[in-house]
């Protein structure tokens, strides 16, 4: 009976099946042909009929079945109706059988703030780079990223026609992180993750002076944690504003759970209640192992441009 789960562990394992619908829906988008791009602030700052559709999949599948949630979208679309076809009602049960950590074992409903980002990489959707896109569902507490679901809709979809399309990535602090192989960067290797489409000054001089050997530049907050996770990089670097609290909750915790760090630029940890201001300001660094180096070559003139 679900009566006889925490609320935690009953809205996490809900989250990963409304991920799951989630990433059908972007894949049925593509394959239908019409994505129906809508340029919101800039040329770089896209939304297409896949960000729609999905966050009123997720936020209305949330809200049914716990109405007392805050749900925070980063689409502003109308209220209306909702398909019946969007609505996710399913769970997966394998979480159920997970225990809740203890220290989240009486947390009510009304406590919970969700943050959810439907298509982080849209512009990489819309340009076919379909390995950079995520769904990300990331869940706080005490504006604290505890748990978080990442979607990936196209993982393993350069490995043939035979090959099962998309996986869910899941982790609840102090549990773990589940669905992904845990992999360290080469050692001795400095490999920075970093952004492929909002780059300024400010990025580059912060890269420069962490000396890596290689900078990856790929789109979506969430794609570049997986990267961190799977050791395909060693840091994640974003000296600018521009992220926003929905791109980084869920990936965080993937990444806390497994012994990583996520910060603003300055080393403070990225606040998450309802009131918060949705812009990460001062921008994002990140790494499995070794953050300490990395956070001790952000050049100070850095820090002094980004105010938190």
């Amino acid at each position: 009976m679900a009566s006889s789960h925490t609320v935690l562990m009953r809205l996490v394992a809900s989250a990963y099946s409304i991920a799951q619908k989630a990433g059908t829906i972007v894949r049925c988008v593509i394959a239908e042909g019409d994505l129906g791009i809508v340029q919101k602030t800039s040329a770089t700052d896209l939304q297409t009929k896949a960000d729609r559709l999905v966050q009123m999949s997720i936020c209305s599948s949330l809200a049914r079945k716990f109405p007392k949630l805050t749900i925070i979208g980063e689409e502003d679309l109308p209220p209306g109706e909702v398909d019946q076809e969007l609505i996710e009602d399913g769970q997966w049960e394998e979480i159920l059988k997970q225990p809740c950590p203890s220290q989240y074992s009486a947390i009510k409903e009304e406590d919970l703030v969700v943050w959810v980002d439907p298509l982080d990489g849209t512009k990489e959707y819309t340009e076919g780079l379909l390995d950079n896109v995520t769904v990300l569902i990331g869940i706080a507490y005490e504006g604290k990223a505890i748990a978080g679901i990442i979607n990936q809709p196209y993982y393993n979809y350069q490995a043939g026609p035979d090959a099962v399309l998309g996986r869910t990535i899941w982790g609840v602090l102090g549990l773990g992180a589940f669905g992904f192989q845990l992999k360290e960067a080469p050692a001795g290797k400095r490999i920075i993750t970093t952004t492929r489409s909002h780059s300024n000054q400010l990025v580059t001089d912060c890269i420069s002076a962490m000396n890596p050997d290689t900078v990856l530049r790929v789109g979506g907050a969430g794609n570049k944690i997986i990267q961190l996770i799977e050791g395909k990089a060693s840091a994640y670097v974003f000296a600018s504003p521009g992220c926003k609290k929905w791109d980084t909750c869920a990936p965080e915790v993937i990444l806390h759970a497994v012994g990583g760090k996520l910060t603003d630029i300055h080393g403070n940890a990225l606040q998450y209640n309802k009131e918060v201001k949705h812009m990460n300001s001062a921008g994002v660094l990140a790494a499995l192992r070794n953050y300490e180096y990395y956070a001790s070559h952000v050049p100070e003139s850095v820090k002094n441009a980004l105010i938190p």
